[in-house]
């Protein structure tokens, strides 16, 4: 991958580094240098490009840490650059990367847009890859079954598998995000998919031709290959993904998004038990069972007998909330000393491991009839196993508790942190190790990522964003206002949002810490703007998926957007469409999550101050993001308005304020309302 036509004057001789001293730059930094020079292979690429000082100071700090195998840790304001601040020094290494990221999304723009473009303009000729989940790729055996399925809902469900077996004729890469149009939540994925459970790896009749090992061999070949954070920690528990093989080959190892990393690995490091999958297992029993061995067994019976068991588990993880009728809205959170002992709890862990049981009998009788019917057996088995784990006693440095929403319950066991696990992989084969987000925390060390994430020994950086924010942008945090407990807290965030909206021509952002606040927020815009005549629409979550909110709200800026967890990161509005960002109150976590109780309860236990050391960072963290949702470009103008006054009036409000970019502070509503008529002026 050695770049060409790169004037000489560009690099100069460099010793190997010892530990004795300094040698000055690497010959990797030196050509890094170059490549972000005026004059150099980016600006030529680029016409737009201008250097920017944080950008390299970024790049340097990641071609020192492959140059000397070191694990680097960069905190990196909105508009650095991160992305080739870390993809230049990769390409340039000559080296094999793996790059994670948060989402599939960001997968995607780095693997079809970033990587390429870097490519041609630096002139390296690295193979790249992208690697998902198996729940990514079409399973060509589990679509030959889908035609016969009974599974199929409705009419709409019929159509959309006809699209997929059209498109499946075409494909090359087999990822189902290539296909416009289908519906991520649609009924047909599960079943033109494969899971780890009901893969039947080299015994399929399609291992030859099928999706998921191409993608894995493909990126076994590359010099880069992208994956996600999900990725990366399923494969740590299943060694089910890919990555397990491929991580001891690869020189650097970057995780952007870094901020994501700990809770992604919190939920795959455990050990889990939901309804779907009683569901999905009794769905795939009853479908092979009557394709391949009708009237060997009463198949609809045990697929009536897993359907109520997973009924009687999701009742009783509801409890008293079900019984009393109250609609579960999102998902809750429920400490596991709230069922576990119960006998309605226990009785409906007892049936999971009756009717796992008789499916295992069952399936005993015909498991050599079909690969299929064996991986059926094993998930029977798993299925058991998994019931009388959570029928006993957790271990002691875990916390267990029950995700409930709308449709499911899972019962969850987890570490409470990641530390554990990333020390075992920065221990095995040397390399170099990159984590990097624009949010890792409030202090020099960056405590809030790098303690969690077992990071104490990385060398740290922070570079801040060029943005000018003191100029383009405004905070205002309003005194005299309701605290966030008072009942009255919700109608004035929304009529203050009305005031500003209206003044601002809509183009705001509510963003809600709770989705009791999103409703009665949204609800009481809508009666303001009505009462007012305002030609001002609420675009509010839950009303559509996200990317259609989102997607009319850029057609339509003449309106606000309420929005509450997902909407507060990964959102980018940039230009004059988004001018003004509402937070409803402080993100403090919620203390009666069992999560965060486990983790108060570890930081007393070690003589700490939970409310400094993780409720205050946490909230921090969060304001870091919902703020950053406002300023995207180096033009961007707006204002930040933090409904709390416990930020200007508490003692711990200088730092979070201080969390923030260096926004110019308003004191009154009256300038903050001025700010925004000047920014619906300058529009005009």
């Amino acid at each position: 991958m050695t770049p060409t036509n790169w004037p000489d004057t560009a690099l100069a001789d460099c010793d190997i580094p010892t530990p004795d001293a300094d040698p000055g730059p690497s010959e990797l930094e030196q050509w890094v240098a170059a490549a972000f020079d005026l004059g150099g292979p980016i600006s030529r690429a680029d016409p737009g490009y201008a250097p920017r000082e944080q950008q390299l100071a970024m790049s340097q700090a990641v071609a020192r840490a492959i140059a000397r195998r070191e694990t680097l840790v960069v905190e990196a304001g909105t508009g650095v650059g991160k992305t080739f601040a870390y993809l230049v020094p990769a390409l340039l290494s000559g080296g094999r990367a793996l790059i994670s990221t948060a989402t599939k999304n960001l997968q995607d723009q780095l693997f079809m847009r970033d990587l390429p473009r870097l490519c041609q303009a630096l002139q390296t000729p690295a193979r790249i890859a992208l690697l998902k989940g198996r729940g990514s790729y079409l399973c060509l055996h589990r679509l030959g079954h889908a035609r016969h399925s009974d599974e199929l809902p409705d009419r709409r469900a019929v159509l959309a598998l006809s699209r997929v077996e059209r498109w499946a004729l075409q494909t090359r890469s087999g990822d189902l995000a290539e296909m416009e149009g289908l519906d991520e939540r649609s009924p047909v994925i599960p079943l033109v998919t494969s899971t780890r459970e009901n893969c039947l790896g080299s015994d399929c009749p399609e291992y030859r031709d099928c999706h998921v090992v191409k993608a894995r061999r493909e990126a076994m070949e590359a010099d880069i290959v992208v994956v996600n954070h999900h990725l990366f920690f399923a494969d740590m528990t299943l060694r089910d993904t890919g990555v397990a093989e491929l991580l001891p080959s690869v020189e650097l190892a970057v995780f952007d998004e870094a901020h994501q990393l700990a809770e992604a690995g919190v939920q795959f490091l455990g050990t889990l038990l939901g309804t779907s999958q009683l569901l999905d297992f009794g769905r795939d029993v009853l479908g092979l069972g009557l394709a391949q061995a009708r009237g060997l067994q009463d198949w609809q019976g045990l697929q009536a007998r897993l359907e109520r068991a997973a009924r009687e588990l999701r009742l009783a993880c509801a409890g008293p909330l079900a019984s009393g009728g109250r609609e579960v809205r999102g998902m809750l959170k429920l400490a596991w000393k709230e069922r576990a002992g119960r006998p309605e709890f226990t009785q409906a862990l007892d049936e999971v491991t009756e009717v796992a049981q008789l499916a295992i009998d069952m399936l005993g009788t015909v498991a050599e009839t079909s690969p299929d019917f064996v991986r059926l057996h094993e998930r029977a088995q798993q299925l058991r196993k998994l019931a009388q784990v959570f029928a006993s006693e957790p271990d002691a440095a875990d916390v267990r508790w029950i995700d409930l929403s709308p449709h499911q319950a899972r019962l969850v066991e987890s570490p409470l942190d990641i530390r554990e696990a990333m020390q075992e992989q920065l221990g095995a084969a040397p390399k170099a190790w990159v984590f990097t987000s624009a949010t890792l925390g409030d202090d020099d060390r960056l405590t809030w990522f790098t303690e969690p994430a077992g990071l104490d020994e990385a060398r740290v950086l922070r570079v801040g964003s060029p943005f000018n924010y003191a100029e383009n942008a405004r905070l205002y945090i309003p005194r005299a206002f309701p605290k966030p407990n008072e009942p009255d807290h919700p109608q004035e965030v929304a009529a203050l949002a009305a005031r500003c909206a209206r003044a601002l021509g809509g183009r705001t952002f509510v963003l809600t810490t709770t989705l009791r606040a999103l409703q009665s927020i949204g609800d009481d815009l809508r009666w303001h703007f009505e009462q007012n005549g305002d030609d001002i629409m609420v675009l509010q979550q839950g009303a559509a998926p996200k990317r259609l909110l989102l997607q009319q709200f850029l057609e339509h800026p003449q309106a606000v957007l309420v929005g509450s967890a997902s909407f507060w990161e990964g959102i980018d509005v940039p230009g004059d469409k988004l001018q003004c960002v509402l937070i409803d109150k402080l993100p403090f976590p919620p203390p009666n999550d069992p999560l965060v109780e486990a983790r108060v309860q570890r930081l007393e236990a070690s003589g700490r101050n939970a409310f400094a050391h993780y409720f205050i960072a946490e909230a921090a963290i969060a304001l870091k993001q919902g703020g950053g949702r406002l300023i995207r470009t180096e033009q961007d103008r707006g204002l930040l308005v933090v409904c709390d006054p416990r930020m200007a009036g508490m003692n711990y409000g200088r730092r979070l304020r201080a969390a923030l970019p260096p926004m110019t502070r308003l004191a009154e509503e009256a300038e903050a309302l001025d700010w925004l008529e000047l920014l619906a002026a300058e529009r005009a």
